[in-house]
């Protein structure tokens, strides 16, 4: 809690203004959060910047907005470069400004607090877009290192920050996703007595949740389908869900032919009800991905009591713990032979299902708005101290 009456708090809701991938659900769902877990006298305000596309109140109910009418683009260069304007210039007064990506948000007496969600843009910036390229390689570590409290959603994360970042330790705070309000299938809770039902008992497909960009390693998984195809040719549908980068572009074009024509459907980007479906119908979730800050597909597919199968890299064996499939993100026989056993046995289908239901219950969005709020505490404090 709060030591002082009367906070405010600025978070930047720019990534949830329109569609929320993994960064804008975390910006939205630890808003709503944070609305909740704040005590009384201190508030939360949201922040957005856009030409076209507008904040309206309502996006987190009870909480205000300010929304500029600022190419996104044009402020994030002057921010980024010359750290100008202030954001007081927007919001009048703040105590702390907190902003969803590893660059600070200028300002002139608020603590400034950065969320850090990967450093992938370190290690293959050829695979990010150019504002990243342009900012986050040669920036991200100053920044970091003054920064009054430094947020990531893993630990595999907080260690890289602290290596290559050079962050202390005192001032990296975890704070995870949280799984969705979602119940399991067929509504059981775990530590029920009767399982879930199996979803390879009555699944449409195999799903892919997430951007389809180099690091998901797409291309890898349509090999591996391809593989389990040969192997197994009546395995259900892949389903590939998700926005596409440029660079991957011609990996969609590749699906209208054999042995992925009529097999592999690319249905974009989903939200909402759709989302949740795409999960309930599912037999599992593949994750092959080169790297991962968190992983949020496959808790999201826990969630719903469905198995996942994951890369060894990043923070995934760190979000599935024991619940799903691991293995090597460029071994395309064994993506191919990890899928055809989630197909092919009951019992260990069973047990990722049943072990998915309680490593899901450790993430809670509550529970890292409250580490979050104590990061703010200890934010202002040194941003106090520097006066």
């Amino acid at each position: 809690m709060l030591a002082w009456a009367r906070v405010r708090i600025l978070l930047d809701y720019r990534p949830a203004l329109r569609a929320r991938t993994g960064v804008g659900e975390y910006a939205h769902e630890l808003a709503g959060a944070l609305s909740r877990r704040l005590p009384p006298g201190d508030s939360l305000v949201l922040f957005s910047s856009s030409w076209k596309d507008r904040l309206l109140p309502g996006a987190i109910p009870g909480v205000p907005v300010v929304d500029a009418r600022v190419p996104v683009t044009f402020l994030n260069l002057a921010w980024h470069r010359l750290e100008w304007p202030p954001i007081e210039t927007f919001t009048g007064e703040v105590d702390v400004v907190h902003s969803m990506h590893p660059l600070l948000m200028p300002a002139r007496r608020a603590a400034q607090v950065v969320t850090v969600h990967d450093l992938y843009f370190l290690d293959a910036p050829e695979n990010t877009t150019a504002e990243i390229r342009r900012d986050y390689p040669a920036l991200a570590g100053a920044h970091a290192r003054r920064a009054d409290a430094v947020i990531t959603v893993s630990d595999y994360t907080a260690r890289q920050i602290r290596s290559k970042l050079g962050v202390d330790d005192d001032r990296v705070t975890i704070c995870p996703n949280g799984a969705p309000a979602w119940t399991p299938l067929e509504g059981h809770a775990p530590g029920g007595h009767r399982l879930p039902i199996l979803p390879t008992l009555h699944a449409l497909h195999i799903l892919f949740m997430g951007t389809i960009e180099p690091r998901k390693n797409v291309k890898t998984l349509l090999r591996a389908y391809a593989e389990l195809l040969a192997r197994n040719p009546d395995a259900p549908p892949l389903v590939l869900a998700g926005r596409v980068a440029p660079a991957c572009q011609p990996l969609l074009d590749e699906l209208a032919s054999p042995p992925f024509s009529g097999r592999v459907r690319y249905v974009g980007y989903v939200s909402g009800p759709e989302r949740e479906r795409l999960y309930r119908e599912a037999a599992m979730v593949v994750m092959p991905s080169l790297d991962e800050g968190f992983g949020l597909p496959a808790l999201e597919a826990m969630t719903i009591g469905v198995p996942v199968v994951v890369s060894s890299r990043g923070a995934l064996p760190e979000v599935v713990g024991n619940a799903g499939v691991i293995v090597e993100p460029d071994d395309v026989a064994g993506l191919a032979s990890a899928m055809e056993r989630l197909l092919s046995d009951p019992a260990l289908a069973r047990t990722c299902v049943a072990e998915g239901l309680v490593q899901a219950r450790r993430f809670s969005w509550d529970a890292s708005a409250t580490r979050l709020i104590d990061a703010y505490v200890s934010a202002v404090e040194r941003r106090r101290s520097r006066s």
